[in-house]
């Protein structure tokens, strides 16, 4: 699968994007605001990542920002599966923050789901990235009141996290007004 938005080019992560994923993901800033990557993170860990096999119901991508001369690797955006639900993860590299990247790959993220029959996205994040919050209010989630303990392999000890749900509705045979009402895929960034 591969999803095109305004300015981004989603794509399955292949064998020989292991060196610049590494280089971009192993960064403290960035790992200490996920729960599910390894820190430090290194060549091992990049590359059984980009070995790992694409869920059907469960996608990931890298986030690709395409150009004059060829496409650089940003980001990455996934659905997970996580106790029977489905979860949204995402990361853009430190050098991309403040672009509106990640809202744009999340909110392109979301119009797959729907179209893969989810109903009900989750995602959290950390209480100490108000930017995280940000994009997902920005692509339609909306906190459930819920706060829990997280953690992350970059961070010394367990930190609050901030829930966030947004209910899909089914996909329509249109894309006017009438798309099914989800709104926050017409709202600009």
């Amino acid at each position: 699968m591969f999803i095109r938005s305004e300015r981004l080019f989603l794509r399955p992560a292949w064998p020989e994007d292991w060196a610049e994923l590494h280089a971009l993901i192993d960064d403290e800033a960035v790992v200490r605001n996920l729960s599910r990557a390894p820190w430090p993170y290194g060549p091992d860990d990049a590359k059984r990542f980009v070995a790992a096999p694409q869920g059907d119901n469960h996608p990931h991508f890298l986030a690709t920002l395409p150009g004059a001369h060829g496409s650089r690797l940003i980001g990455c955006v996934g659905l997970i599966e996580d106790a029977g639900e489905t979860e949204l993860g995402y990361w853009v590299a430190q050098a991309h923050w403040g672009r509106g990247f990640a809202t744009e790959a999340v909110r392109s993220l979301l119009s797959l789901a729907r179209t893969l029959g989810h109903r009900r996205v989750n995602a959290r994040h950390f209480a100490d990235n108000p930017a995280s919050a940000r994009v997902l209010e920005k692509a339609g989630f909306r906190p459930t009141g819920e706060i829990r303990l997280g953690h992350s392999p970059a961070r010394a000890r367990p930190a609050p996290t901030i829930h966030h749900v947004i209910d899909l509705v089914a996909p329509v045979d249109c894309d006017g007004p009438e798309d099914g009402g989800f709104e926050p895929m017409r709202r600009a960034a």
